[in-house]
């Protein structure tokens, strides 16, 4: 079954709610551009699933319990559709909680997102690791 575009993007947040990375990495295309907030304390190290798993999504998740990547909509315009939602979880180190508001602008190429750019407050991520 073919899905949209919004349904692929709505498919990587619900991977990582169910703690399938598999799933997730799976939705992307070998060659993703995914570009962090400049500020963000994680960054991927070139191109593709395994940059994404190993420099943004294995460190988030070792970082933070019950770490929660949660969009509340969707706003689907074709190729890009952009999500807007919360981050939130416990620092692992601090015991600091996270709660931040984040927009994530997805492109989706032959049903794989192609590239990924995110907006957040990265001075609140700052303070809950310090």
């Amino acid at each position: 079954m073919m899905r949209n575009n919004r349904d692929t993007v709505a498919a990587f947040y619900t991977a990582l709610a169910g703690g399938d990375a598999a799933a997730a990495l799976g939705l992307m295309a070998d060659d993703i551009n995914w570009v962090g907030m400049e500020g963000w304390p994680y960054r991927a190290a070139g191109r593709g699933p395994a940059a994404v798993a190993e420099g943004i999504l294995g460190p988030m998740l070792a970082d933070w319990q019950d770490l929660l990547v949660t969009p509340a909509t969707f706003h689907d315009a074709g190729d890009v559709v952009i999500s807007i939602g919360r981050y939130s979880g416990v620092h692992s180190v601090t015991g600091k909680a996270l709660d931040i508001a984040f927009a994530h602008v997805w492109t989706v190429t032959d049903g794989k997102l192609a590239a990924f750019r995110q907006f957040t407050d990265t001075l609140l991520i700052d303070r809950a690791m310090r």
